[in-house]
């Protein structure tokens, strides 16, 4: 029913709906739910990987990967109740990071530098954005998986329990604000930390080059006819 509703004219609307869902869940989730939060969390992941695929249903090649992507996700869930395998929460976040910038880049090949802008793209830009910040976040808990003291002002456990404020860390280095409550403690945290900030500020100048110059030629060939 969804995938009739979606179409390449609205896709990055449920696309950036369902990524701002998960964000709201992870934080909501830890406060509701004690002691389920991870596969709560599990779950509200896979229904995103399944609106992010149908959203991006037009991209073909990307589609299979993703698909893929998906089935191994909701193995490992399932493995994960039944018995335990060492490191399969890395596993996990390299299959999300995976997923993410596999979203990513069909997004940038869709909506920069190409084709006429219209609000579904300025919304894709948003989707670009959040996809981003996401990364970085489970970047950050790779890390910390392994440098559990690698940050300072978050609490050691699980990667579902410090989801949520991982991604708070990540979007407000992102955005360069930079409060200060989460901060990296070691070398290599820091540089990884700085990259983000450095990555976010070029975001912002590449995506408005984007749709100004996609805008601009949308112009000309409107007064060209």
């Amino acid at each position: 029913m969804i995938e009739r509703k979606i179409s390449k004219d609205n896709n990055f609307y449920y696309m950036t709906a369902a990524l701002v869902i998960m964000l709201l869940s992870a934080s909501l989730i830890k406060s509701v739910a004690a002691g389920m939060v991870e596969s709560i969390l599990e779950g509200i992941i896979a229904v995103t990987f399944l609106v992010c695929v149908v959203s991006l249903g037009v991209d073909k090649s990307w589609k299979r990967f993703m698909q893929i992507l998906i089935v191994i996700w909701i193995a490992l869930v399932v493995l994960k109740k039944l018995v335990f395998i060492p490191h399969l929460n890395l596993m996990m976040l390299l299959l999300m990071f995976a997923f993410f910038w596999g979203t990513f880049s069909s997004i940038c090949r869709q909506i920069l530098f190409s084709g006429s802008v219209d609000s579904n793209k300025v919304v894709g830009s948003i989707a670009l954005f959040l996809l981003l910040g996401l990364q970085w976040a489970l970047v950050y808990l790779l890390i910390l998986a392994f440098s559990p003291s690698a940050f300072g002002g978050i609490d050691q456990g699980a990667w579902g329990q410090n989801f949520s404020q991982m991604a708070y860390f990540s979007f407000v280095t992102l955005t360069t604000l930079g409060y200060g409550d989460i901060s990296p403690n070691t070398p290599f945290a820091q540089v990884v930390v700085y990259l983000e900030a450095i990555a976010g500020v070029f975001y912002m100048a590449i995506v408005v080059a984007s749709l100004v110059s996609a805008g601009l030629a949308q112009k000309v060939s409107e007064q060209d006819r």
